[in-house]
């Protein structure tokens, strides 16, 4: 691994160790040849599945954009990079669990304002400002009385999740289990 900062490819590692998800290694390195410090992360690459942006256009999925968004909305804030990397970490597997080609942006963000406002609502509200694009104090303040009006927060992503075909009963055993599953109406291909 090259230095950052002399740019000589003459290291040790010196601490390693798995991120709390264990999706991550944390690598320590020391440069011989200018003797500091240096922090690595290695982590499996996933298939770059494009995002479909508002305008329609298509890009491929950026984790180092997504994590210096939600950056700028814990600025300042009481929140560690283990967190913020965590939650990164959760956005991209609920990604790469639900989708297969292709991810809208909203969910994407939809995902991540969901985690912060459990992680911290003034970061949540800052994303949420940017994302929500907020013209001015009043879509804050709206913002704010939804907040306290559910203070839960609903999974608010699951109406972009995609579609899946869903199992019908035969009708001799429907009625048996009418109470305990609502009867839903199969998917056409």
């Amino acid at each position: 691994m090259r230095c950052p900062y002399c740019h000589q490819d003459n290291d040790k590692v010196g601490d390693t160790r798995t991120s709390v998800d264990g999706f991550v290694v944390r690598r320590r390195r020391v440069c011989y040849a200018c003797g500091k410090k240096f922090t690595t992360y290695e982590r499996v690459e996933s298939p770059r599945i494009p995002v479909v942006k508002r305008d329609g256009s298509r890009v491929p999925f950026d984790r180092d954009s997504l994590q210096q968004g939600i950056e700028l909305a814990c600025c300042k804030r009481q929140i560690s990079e283990e967190q913020i990397a965590a939650l990164v970490a959760q956005v991209e597997r609920d990604i790469d669990s639900a989708f297969e080609t292709e991810v809208e942006s909203r969910f994407i963000g939809e995902r991540v304002m969901y985690y912060l406002n459990e992680l911290d609502q003034v970061a949540y509200v800052r994303f949420a400002s940017v994302y929500r694009q907020f013209k001015d104090a009043d879509d804050f303040v709206r913002e704010l009385q939804r907040m306290e009006q559910n203070p839960d927060m609903p999974d608010l992503s699951a109406e972009y999740l995609p579609k899946k075909k869903t199992t019908q009963f035969p009708k001799a055993r429907r009625s048996r289990y009418k109470e305990q599953e609502p009867e839903l109406p199969l998917e056409e291909d």
